[in-house]
């Protein structure tokens, strides 16, 4: 996971849910496909259809899934892209600034104002 993460740095998460999917359907392919020809060869050894207890060819997405995944993947965001992004929440906080600076009074100072509602 580590790999993948320094890999896919700058993507956003659309771009991961992407690969992800992609990973996801590599696995469901393969699975479908030996499927296939678990049951042509099934047929052609006579044998009677598919039990349903028989435990999936591929039970997870493996490493391989991601790795040919990895091949179609793309950044979506380019770095400047992001720059301005950060930019504009840097200034977006700052234009909020009060929030930055509040605290509650701790409880001694609240019983000296009133309590509640500063009465």
């Amino acid at each position: 996971m580590n790999l993948l993460a320094n890999v896919t740095k700058g993507f956003s998460g659309a771009d991961l849910t992407e690969i992800c999917q992609r990973a996801c359907k590599l696995a469901i392919r393969e699975s479908i496909e030996k499927d296939i020809n678990r049951e042509k060869e099934r047929q052609r050894s006579g044998q009677t259809a598919m039990d349903s207890d028989e435990p999936d060819l591929v039970p997870e997405i493996r490493r391989d899934h991601f790795e040919e995944a990895m091949k179609f993947a793309r950044r979506s965001v380019s770095d400047n892209d992001i720059r301005k992004y950060e930019m504009f929440a840097q200034t977006l906080q700052q234009s909020r600034g009060f929030g930055s600076q509040f605290r509650f009074p701790d409880e001694q100072q609240a019983s000296q104002e009133g309590g509640a509602g500063g009465k």
